[in-house]
Order: C-alpha cells, then sequence, then structure tokens
C-alpha cells in the first residue's frame, strides 16, 4: 500500500528541475552537449564571397537592362512606325559616324535637308528644325539609308557625287543662289570665294558669299569646302578648318582612283 509520503517522494524524485517555456524539462544531472565551434571566414574568404555577390548582381542588372533597352527600341520602333503611316512624321533624323566626326542627318518628305557636324551641337540643331520645320520630328534610321550609304561611299573614295533628293528649305535669298552655285565646283578642285561672288553675279559680294557658305544647311552634299580664299588658304567652314582640310585631303587623293577605275562612277552629281 502506497503512503500519502510515498506518493509524494515519488513525485518530488519524478519533478523537473529546469524549465523554459513550454520545452521539455531537463534534470539538472543531465549531461550537456558542446555547441559546435565554427571557424571565422579569412579575409580571402569575404572577398571571395562579396566578389560573387556582385558578380551575380551585376549579371542581373545587365539582362535586366538588356530586356528593358530591347523593349525600349521596340516600343520606339512601333512609334516610328505608325508616326509615318499616318503621315505625322514630318522631319526624321540619324546620326552617322565618319572621318571628320558625328554628323546629323535628317531629311523631310521632299529630301535631305540637313547635315550638321559635332561642333554646331546637334541638339541645338535639332531644336531648330524644330522651331523652322516642324515639332514633328523623330529619331529614324531606315528613312535616312540612302544618305547613310552614299556618305560612306564618299568617304571610303568609292563615290565623287551624290544622288538625293534635297529639301532646300532653309535657304533662302542670296543664300539660296550661292549654295545652288556650289554642286558645279568639280570634285577635288576649288575655287575662291571671290570667284563664286563672280558666278553669283555680284563680284563684289564676297563677304556675303563666305556667310552663304557658312550657312549651307547641306555640307559635304552641298560642297562649301570647295570654297577657299584666293590666296589659297582656308578660310572658314562651320564643321571646323580640320574638317575642311580632311575633306579637301580625301578627294585630293581619290581623284587619281576616278581616272585608273578604282573610283565608282559619280552617283549622278546632281543633287536635286
Amino acid at each position: 500500500m502506497t503512503t500519502t509520503s510515498d506518493h509524494t517522494r515519488n513525485l518530488e524524485t519524478d519533478a523537473p528541475t529546469r524549465e523554459s517555456g513550454g520545452a521539455p524539462a531537463v534534470p539538472l544531472d543531465a549531461p550537456t552537449l558542446d555547441a559546435p565551434t565554427l571557424d571565422a571566414p579569412t579575409l580571402d574568404e569575404v572577398d571571395a564571397l562579396d566578389a560573387a555577390l556582385l558578380d551575380a548582381i551585376t549579371a542581373t542588372h545587365t539582362v535586366t537592362a538588356a530586356g528593358e533597352d530591347t523593349r525600349l527600341a521596340g516600343l520606339h520602333h512601333r512609334l516610328e512606325a505608325d508616326a509615318t503611316a499616318a503621315g505625322l512624321l514630318d522631319v526624321a533624323y540619324r546620326t552617322l559616324d565618319s572621318p571628320v566626326g558625328p554628323l546629323l542627318v535628317a531629311r523631310t518628305r521632299r529630301g535631305l535637308v540637313r547635315i550638321a557636324f559635332a561642333g554646331q551641337r546637334h541638339e541645338d540643331v535639332l531644336a531648330d528644325l524644330s522651331t523652322r520645320l516642324s515639332p514633328r520630328i523623330l529619331h529614324s534610321t531606315g528613312a535616312l539609308d540612302d544618305a547613310a550609304r552614299q556618305l560612306d561611299a564618299y568617304f571610303a573614295g568609292r563615290a565623287i557625287g551624290f544622288d538625293l533628293p534635297l529639301d532646300h528649305a532653309l535657304s533662302h535669298g542670296f543664300r539660296a543662289l550661292v549654295q545652288s552655285l556650289l554642286p558645279a565646283i568639280r570634285y577635288g578642285e576649288t575655287i575662291s570665294y571671290a570667284e563664286l561672288a563672280r558666278r553669283a553675279g555680284n563680284a563684289a559680294a564676297v563677304r556675303a558669299v563666305g556667310t552663304a557658305c557658312g550657312a549651307n544647311p547641306l555640307p559635304i552634299v552641298v560642297p562649301c569646302h570647295r570654297v577657299v580664299r584666293a590666296d589659297g588658304s582656308l578660310g572658314g567652314y562651320a564643321g571646323g578648318l580640320d574638317a575642311k582640310r580632311s575633306l579637301l585631303a580625301l578627294e585630293a587623293n581619290h581623284r587619281r582612283g576616278e581616272h585608273s577605275g578604282d573610283t565608282e562612277q559619280s552617283l549622278g552629281r546632281r543633287n536635286r
């Protein structure tokens, strides 16, 4: 027969001596387990981990950026196509690499309307086109493929002229008259400002002729670089004297190829 004191003694013996919330009780005389000891990472290991994380982040960003660029390019092409189809695109432009630096080329529905050198600040040129022609202006590569191809051929010495429709909307009055005479100056040759003034019907207007050449909105294609001073010095040029010198040297160096058959026939040499 179990007495009350025996029952009490058993409860005391079986009772937990350490509790932690709702966790199982741990007897005081239970063996303890040592926590495993982890060695601290070395500086090289930390650096390697940082590098791996950075590479992963960079790779993710690159993929995301590339996808975004592709998406934006697709949207732009769609906008360009829709604007053209709806007749809302009045001025198309793009930039081209060339031996005389980046060139901005622009065209309207009538034809090539503007070529600008980097020194003329392409942003300012676009703003001017927006004001003088139309605010409906958009970057477009396809609309200027022919101009790009012919300019490439010219710079490579494979062509001595251009066959492109031109829009002279940016030229007026005496300046337009002077500029209309420039295509008659043959590839690889030069004339003086005084001679050009004489051809324009006003031999005294040498300074005005120089201004008209400087304001030429279609340099290279309409070759104002072939006009120099009477003493043979370069005079001025909207693209800078280095560009003018380069263009004259290019034509002088390749003119012999025209006679040897290495240079293609002029692309019409009739800038319309």
